[in-house]
């Protein structure tokens, strides 16, 4: 497995849990404290620490403590080169829908 090839699995795999892409929207408009991240989430403080860290190992957040604050923002580097494996992939898909759509209708589509 390439260096890239597992930094997009980690990526990919802190995004599947549903709390951490909660965290990932909040801090998508801002940088906000530990506990300002866990105010509205239903969970204990510990077990928001828990899911930042994976999101810090996987290099979508960054944080900073200064004093007893530790303050968390996102890193768009990491999402944007799951952003890059997924639209190539749409395209892809599309490209075959596009030929089925022709081969359906009896036509055939120029190679691009």
């Amino acid at each position: 497995m390439t260096k890239q090839s597992a930094a997009l699995s980690r990526t990919f795999a802190a995004l599947a849990d549903p709390t951490r892409r909660r965290i990932v929207e909040r801090l998508s408009r801002g940088r906000a404290s530990v506990s300002e991240i866990a105010k509205p989430l239903a969970m204990s403080l510990p077990a928001v620490v828990q899911h930042l860290a994976v999101l810090e190992e996987s290099g979508i957040v960054k944080s900073e403590k200064v004093g007893r604050v530790r303050t968390c923002w996102m890193d768009p580097k990491a999402i944007g080169a799951a952003q890059v494996w997924l639209g190539r992939q749409a395209d892809m898909w599309n490209a075959r829908f596009d030929r089925l759509d022709a081969l359906l209708e009896g036509r055939e589509l120029k190679d691009e």
